[in-house]
């Protein structure tokens, strides 16, 4: 009878002591912080904060006189012939569209009937090119109402101070308006203009078409990246 009071009394601590032993584990485990994840760097791209400007009439909008500007989305804004002499914009026939991060000086900043709205004034920056006056709409102003997208239209900031973390060679395929593998979407519309979102594309893989000023593309992005550049269709 000893000994089994013995044997018993020795399994009752082996099971305490195994007890004890999961508590203070468990307690452990509890105090310990899990590791953070180091989480995957920002792109510096999304720090880029062009400024801007803010006018409400017509002679405000003249700021746009005051400095270069550069096309931010090409061949997506027109612009039209104008006559100095009669300040007078043709606004019935489209001359051409903007081309990628063309440089423009702003001569001046006037007023345009509408072509499709008498009630309606188009406001236009008026600039040279080749020796001819052009204007391009940069808002629209009726009965006193006054809208400028002229910031949606222009950077008033060099883009490649603006954007000098990219590489060089990016920055040569730009100027030079090309696109090489590995560029970004962001990067690609500032060589080639804008692009057209096929159906079927996803957040991992687009593919737009570039008009591209009658060069048409087609790029594949594969995670936020130029993977296959090729001849887009014609139209």
């Amino acid at each position: 009878m000893k000994q089994k009071i013995q044997v018993a009394l020795l399994l009752a601590m082996v099971v305490a002591g195994i007890r004890l032993g999961w508590i203070f584990y468990e307690r452990h485990q509890a105090g310990v912080v899990p590791a953070k994840k180091e989480a995957a760097p920002l792109d510096p791209d999304y720090y880029v904060t062009p400024k801007k400007l803010y006018p409400y009439d017509l002679k405000s909008a003249k700021q746009l006189t005051k400095q270069p500007v550069w096309v931010k989305v090409g061949y997506a804004y027109p612009y039209f012939t104008y006559d100095s002499a009669t300040h007078h914009a043709n606004l019935a026939h489209e001359a051409g569209k903007l081309g990628p991060l063309q440089k423009l000086e702003i001569k001046d900043v006037v007023t345009g009937a509408s072509p499709k709205d008498p009630a309606e004034k188009q406001v236009l920056a008026v600039f040279s090119e080749e020796g001819r006056s052009y204007a391009t709409p940069v808002g629209t102003e009726t009965d006193g109402d006054f809208k400028f997208i002229g910031n949606d239209m222009f950077f008033i900031q060099d883009p490649h101070e603006l954007y000098k973390h990219w590489p060089a060679d990016v920055w040569q395929a730009i100027d030079q308006h090309q696109v090489k593998p590995g560029m970004n979407e962001l990067q690609t519309d500032f060589a080639i203009g804008i692009g057209l979102l096929e159906s079927g594309s996803d957040s991992i893989d687009r593919t737009l078409d570039y008009p591209n000023g009658g060069k048409p593309l087609t790029i594949t992005f594969h995670d936020g990246k130029a993977e296959e550049i090729k001849p887009g269709p014609t139209t």
